[in-house]
């Protein structure tokens, strides 16, 4: 059996990021499924930047605190406190915290499988 208690804020921040990520899963060594916790400041991009696809990962975005803004080639989803939004495989998509928000955006991150399939979206 394993169990981990983990305080996001004794994790250091992913370095080289437009916003401020913590990986959850890798410091419980979890192998199925990736966890993340962003803090995006007014302006700033959840990694990747840019509007981007998986090839296999399903991405869920959980906003904790503030006002999340996705866009998709269609349309630019407002997602509010308590609300998740869902981005299936091949499914475009970047989120964002807007340049004029008044607060930052705490974001739960869950993709599955945790693999680096990121590919930049061009129309």
């Amino acid at each position: 059996m394993g169990y981990h208690l983990i305080d996001p804020a004794d994790l250091e921040s992913e370095p080289d990021r437009p916003s401020e990520m913590r990986y959850i899963s890798e410091a419980a060594g979890m192998e199925r499924m990736g966890v993340r916790i962003y803090r995006v400041e007014s302006g700033e991009e959840i990694p990747l930047s840019g509007l981007h696809y998986h090839d296999e990962q399903e991405e869920a975005f959980y906003v904790i605190d503030g006002v999340l803004s996705v866009e998709t080639p269609e349309k630019v989803y407002r997602v509010d406190r308590g609300q998740f939004f869902v981005a299936e495989p091949k499914s475009p998509h970047r989120a964002y915290n807007d340049t004029d928000a008044d607060s930052d955006v705490t974001v739960l991150g869950l993709g599955a499988p945790p693999v680096s399939d990121g590919h930049a979206y061009e129309e």
